[in-house]
């Protein structure tokens, strides 16, 4: 089978890259011929300041990578669409994430379409977690130009409804799969030593960019409580500001928390991420709202516990008491929840369960649901 996937990758960075190229990986590893299609400009800069960031890390190997897509030059959205139409391609899978995205990425699947391909979506998200004018309109349009869809949790799934309520697209839940591309596990000692941390305290890890919806400031609150300082608690916050950082340094020193957080807020390079999730005893996703999270599948590869939100598809992904806890996102609960995970002694309890339960996650569950459609 030739395999067409349309959207982010290298040279562009995160999670969207990740995940397309990790599938782009799985669908070679089971004999599909496949190119992946992508960028030559993402997001405009007078849109979205600061957005667009190029990777460190070279080209992945192996892949054919053709950057051609422009996202806002419908001249280039033809261009692309004629371009995988001429390939011939058998299926054609194109990750939807940002509205913004809809007309360059619904008019190339319109123009690529032809007789015996099939066009898949696997939603991130349809109603953003940031919302703008025309977000509904523009989702409609991408809607309409795919064949079916994968939703990557149930609520997403759900909102597919609103776009398609009469169910003339097929679509199908499948969970996030594991991002288990970052490298080895490294012991805790180890992994500390790389980052320079001592072994004597307890962490627990914020990881990824530092956008508002991920409430890094509700676990800055929960940080305060003066049972962290006692237990010997501190936070490692690991990722990039996507935005202003003015208001979290100033809640910082409002709080007198310094002492009590370790920022680490440069881009983390692939080659670095298993030292963070391999330092830390606890990851924590404070989310004000979310659909689906790849910092869980992360933290799943590397076998973490985790206290997450009830927001969004999260707690689906974490059942409370067995992989972790689940909480409302409200800083005490927040810090009771970390509170109990380090006196009540469950690591060793949770962390079975996150081995037993990343089974459900694998890649091949991916292109067998997409396979379905």
């Amino acid at each position: 089978m030739k395999v067409i996937i349309l959207g982010t990758a290298w040279p562009y960075r995160g999670g969207l890259s990740a995940f397309n190229e990790r599938l782009a990986y799985e669908y070679q590893n089971h004999g599909h011929e496949v190119e992946v299609v992508t960028f030559t400009l993402q997001y405009p800069s007078f849109l979205f300041p600061g957005k667009t960031q190029y990777s460190s890390e070279p080209a992945p190997e192996g892949l054919k990578i053709t950057r051609m897509l422009n996202a806002i030059n419908p001249f280039s959205w033809l261009r692309t669409g004629r371009y995988i139409r001429r390939q011939k391609p058998d299926l054609v899978v194109c990750k939807f994430w940002l509205p913004f995205m809809a007309p360059a990425l619904g008019t190339t699947l319109r123009v690529a379409k032809r007789k015996g391909m099939r066009r898949i979506s696997i939603l991130d998200n349809l109603v953003p977690h940031e919302k703008r004018p025309g977000d509904k309109l523009f989702a409609s349009y991408f809607v309409g130009s795919v064949d079916g869809m994968v939703a990557m949790s149930k609520s997403v799934l759900a909102d597919a409804d609103l776009f398609d309520p009469h169910h003339k697209k097929p679509r199908v839940f499948c969970p996030h799969p594991l991002y288990d591309h970052y490298g080895e596990a490294l012991s805790r000692k180890e992994a500390l030593g790389l980052i320079g941390l001592r072994e004597e305290q307890r962490y627990v890890l914020f990881f990824g960019f530092i956008r508002d919806y991920k409430g890094l400031d509700l676990l800055l609150d929960a940080m305060a409580d003066e049972r962290m300082e006692r237990m010997g608690v501190k936070l490692i916050v690991a990722g990039e500001f996507y935005g202003d950082p003015k208001p979290y340094t100033e809640q910082l020193r409002r709080l007198d928390i310094d002492s009590r957080v370790v920022m680490h807020t440069d881009f983390i390079p692939d080659h670095e991420v298993n030292r963070y999730f391999c330092a830390a005893d606890l990851v924590v996703q404070p989310y004000k709202t979310a659909t689906q999270s790849g910092v869980t599948q992360i933290a799943f590869h590397f076998g973490k516990p985790m206290v997450v939100t009830n927001v969004g598809g999260l707690a689906e992904i974490v059942p409370d008491g067995k992989v972790g806890f689940v909480v409302e996102p409200e800083a005490q609960q927040i810090a009771d929840a970390i509170v109990r995970y380090f006196e009540e002694g469950w690591q060793e309890r949770l962390t079975a369960g996150v081995m037993e339960e990343k089974q459900k996650y694998l890649w091949s569950n991916m292109t067998e649901a997409i396979e379905k459609l």
